[in-house]
């Protein structure tokens, strides 16, 4: 029988655990707690503050505004540093829906304890201290721009037997995970870095040392007209400058005689410019576009 596919105990039996003993298994439409937690979470857009959350942990690892990487699966990326996406993920969902961190697992969702994981690969870690508790499990496919996440109570009966580590973490069983689990919602894609959107040539002239910011900035915004540059992406191109926002802003003629109008989210009528082109710009977004005669903007 295949490691994903046990003979599980199912929900009406027994499970046992060396802190809490012998306890049936319940369904998720019969667990209190878990009904509790999905109440909870109804009102909120928890695919996109998740989405939200993993790009921004994502950035956070690749730290681009001091190294210059931006592809977190890029030969110079440790296989360390894609997995440490999970454990910085936890606080950025945690920040994202204002929840505390809460002993005894990782924080308190009305007033249920609940484990936050994530992986890069196939399956989670759970600690012996989560074994019979609800967990958040997040699967991150960086390699095909998407995300998903369940809501399960990870019975001991539920993951892999004897496949613990010394900190006693077992992985999910497969079949717990597809029968037993609650969706919170379904494949979700992640926002693409617009670097990977660039030839190798085409980056490889953009995140150069030479020549200057600003001519450097210029071509990103050439190179990308009509795609909307995070302030994280002017931070890489930047990388290890001082300011660099503030030459960004400084390339505005020198796009002009392209044809192109740099926009800038800060600013509300350029925010309304961009949304009629059908692009939206944040408050720390940037975008290159060509305006329709008449068309102007302020900042």
């Amino acid at each position: 029988m295949s490691k994903g596919r046990l003979a599980l105990q199912g929900p009406g039996e027994i499970c046992t655990n060396d802190r809490d003993g012998e306890h049936i298994l319940l369904a998720p439409a019969d667990d209190e707690e878990v009904q509790a937690v999905l109440a909870w979470l109804r009102p909120f857009d928890v695919a996109g503050l998740y989405t939200s959350a993993i790009a921004n942990s994502i950035d956070y690892v690749l730290d681009g505004a001091r190294t210059g990487r931006y592809d977190l699966m890029a030969a110079d990326v440790h296989p360390g540093e894609k997995a440490s996406v999970g454990a910085k993920l936890e606080y950025e969902v945690l920040r994202s829906f204002s929840l505390p961190k809460a002993r005894p697992l990782d924080t308190r969702i009305a007033k249920v304890p609940v484990d936050i994981k994530a992986t890069v690969g196939s399956n989670w870690s759970i600690p012996s201290e989560a074994h019979c508790h609800l967990c958040i499990c997040t699967q991150v496919q960086i390699g095909r721009g998407r995300h998903r996440s369940w809501l399960v109570r990870a019975h001991r009966s539920w993951l892999y037997r004897g496949s613990g580590n010394r900190d006693g973490k077992r992985g999910l069983a497969a079949d717990a995970r597809d029968q037993w689990s609650v969706p919170l919602y379904d494949w979700t894609p992640l926002p693409v870095n617009p670097l990977t959107l660039l030839t190798e040539e085409q980056a490889g002239r953009v995140l150069a040392k030479l020549p200057g910011q600003e001519q450097r900035f210029g071509m990103l915004f050439r190179y990308l007209e009509g795609h909307v540059i995070p302030r994280s992406v002017m931070a890489t191109v930047g990388a290890g400058r001082h300011d660099p926002l503030r030459r960004a802003r400084n390339i505005r003629k020198q796009l002009a005689q392209d044809g192109l109008t740099l926009l800038c989210g800060k600013w509300r009528e350029q925010q309304d410019l961009a949304a009629a082109h059908k692009i939206t710009l944040g408050p720390e977004d940037w975008v290159a576009l060509r305006l329709e005669e008449g068309q102007t903007h302020d900042g």
